[in-house]
């Protein structure tokens, strides 16, 4: 009898401990979701850090022979912009979902790329594509160049995207037209003289922004010193800053070659491009450093104003020999 009480006891005891059927149910579903949300921070992760990933050094293009001139360099003006778009994630500075949300690096890579674009453009329309100031501008250039200026950060209606692929058309159409005879291209020292003028204000630009970040005297009120939060914007502005600027200084020394020739400039434009070929190589660190100066930890914003600085006064110089009679 007393064994008999024992086990209804202990049986009373598990009835009550036991999960019902409809806890069960919510544990699992708890645990699904969980699982899911897990997989989907993976999955964003994964995504955000291919879609970061920056392009090598390889030449967007290969310049052939018996290319009108202006042609290489008009077509590495539409590869950057093509690539822009078409690379993995596609344009990301407009993006409102995740895991484009949450990146910021890869947006300010793509303003670097995207300033570069609209400069070189200008410089087209203004310049290389017209024989003299009073000559009439390009009407495919005249297109193209508003498109590019349209704001990088529209996701409405237009979109960013739509409004620089109108712009890559028209750019199309004029190197066609260069091909065709249709179109000029003027390959004078003033035209690309006046280039690297724009190009000379970017790199002080960005040089500068970048050493801003250890600015000696914080409170002097004149001086602009760049928030350690803004400092890996920067950053990473100027590295798609250089890596355009490199494409379009190889195009530049194939449809230039005559005048590099003739001024015995081509020595610095190489050495320029060495320059900024150096802004590109590996971070090892996971991330932007802003260290002291000379102190303990390091500085990446002052190693790339020194390339940036170096780049830039060899611009100055070869600016100097395209002047010169």
């Amino acid at each position: 009898m007393k064994a008999k009480t024992l086990r209804q006891r202990w049986s009373r005891l598990l009835a009550e401990h036991r999960p019902s059927a409809g806890a069960s149910m919510a544990s699992g579903r708890t645990r699904a979701l969980l699982i899911a949300l897990a997989l989907l921070l993976v999955l964003n992760l994964l995504l955000g850090w291919y879609w970061s990933r920056e392009p090598d050094l390889q030449p967007l293009l290969e310049p052939q022979s018996g290319q009108p001139a202006g042609t290489h360099t008009a077509s590495t003006l539409q590869a950057l912009m093509q690539h822009l778009l078409d690379k993995p994630g596609g344009y990301l500075s407009n993006d409102i979902l995740p895991p484009s949300v949450f990146l910021d690096n890869m947006p300010n890579w793509e303003f670097g790329v995207l300033v570069q674009v609209r400069d070189m453009t200008r410089s087209l329309r203004r310049d290389m594509a017209r024989s003299q100031s009073q000559s009439a501008e390009d009407r495919d250039l005249a297109r193209a160049e508003p498109r590019f200026h349209f704001d990088h950060n529209s996701w409405a209606m237009p979109a960013s995207e739509s409004e620089y692929r109108d712009g890559l058309k028209s750019l199309d159409a004029y190197i066609k037209r260069l091909h065709a005879g249709d179109a000029q291209f003027h390959a004078r020292a003033d035209n690309l003289a006046g280039w690297l003028g724009d190009v000379n204000t970017r790199l002080g630009s960005l040089s500068q922004r970048l050493s801003a970040s250890v600015a000696r005297n914080s409170n002097d009120p004149r001086v602009d010193r760049t928030a350690w939060s803004e400092i890996d914007d920067v950053f990473f502005e100027a590295r798609g800053t250089a890596w355009a600027l490199v494409q379009l200084l190889r195009a530049i020394e194939h449809d230039f070659a005559d005048v590099l020739d003739k001024k015995n400039a081509r020595a610095s434009l190489q050495q320029v491009i060495r320059e900024l070929e150096a802004t590109q190589q590996s971070i090892w660190s996971p991330v932007i450093l802003n260290g002291s100066g000379l102190g303990l930890l390091a500085n990446h914003s002052l190693v790339m104003a020194n390339y940036l600085s170096r780049a830039n006064a060899g611009l100055i110089d070869l600016r100097r020999l395209l002047e010169q009679g």
